[in-house]
């Protein structure tokens, strides 16, 4: 009878009781981000702005070109928020010191501000579009209360890029 051969990979890794991170040989997980004032708010950017776009997207939006730029803000954040987060959570930015970090949180949190801040009142001009008390009309003034709460969280978020990126800035 003949002997069949199988061949094995074996992946190891190594973690130190006094570490605060989880870490392989290719991925790290910072466990404490999401314990952060900023971790949090990108949390709430991310639960709100779905809820903004989920919001809008079960309407017949379409029929008001306005909320055209709401989608358009709520959905383009979301899906960078989701990856910075994912950057944050794995510790990926350690890995590409080539990237002004700090300046990109910067830039990210400050335009998302600013152009949440612009949806949310796009959003809450167009909301006299549907009729009272129709399903259209609660679920735009439901958006509306979330888009205003997003643009606070990336406020708060734009503020703490901003403390980081200045004691970055004086290091030098």
């Amino acid at each position: 009878m003949e002997e069949s051969h199988r061949s094995r990979t074996v992946i190891t890794s190594h973690s130190s009781p006094h570490s605060d991170n989880f870490s392989t040989s290719t991925l790290a997980y910072d466990k404490h981000f999401i314990r952060t004032v900023p971790g949090f708010l990108i949390i709430a950017e991310i639960v709100f702005g779905l809820l903004v776009w989920t919001l809008i997207g079960g309407t017949e939006y379409f029929r008001v070109s306005a909320f055209g730029w709401v989608m358009f803000v709520a959905v383009f954040y979301w899906v960078l928020t989701v990856f910075f987060l994912i950057i944050y959570l794995t510790m990926a930015y350690t890995r590409i010191p080539q990237v002004p970090w700090t300046t990109v949180g910067l830039c990210f949190n400050g335009s998302a501000a600013v152009l949440y801040l612009t949806a949310a009142a796009v959003d809450a001009a167009s909301i006299n579009q549907a009729v009272k008390g129709h399903h259209d009309f609660n679920s735009w003034a439901a958006s509306t209360f979330f888009a205003f709460l997003v643009a606070l969280c990336y406020m708060g978020n734009a503020y703490f890029s901003f403390k980081s990126w200045r004691s970055q800035e004086e290091g030098q």
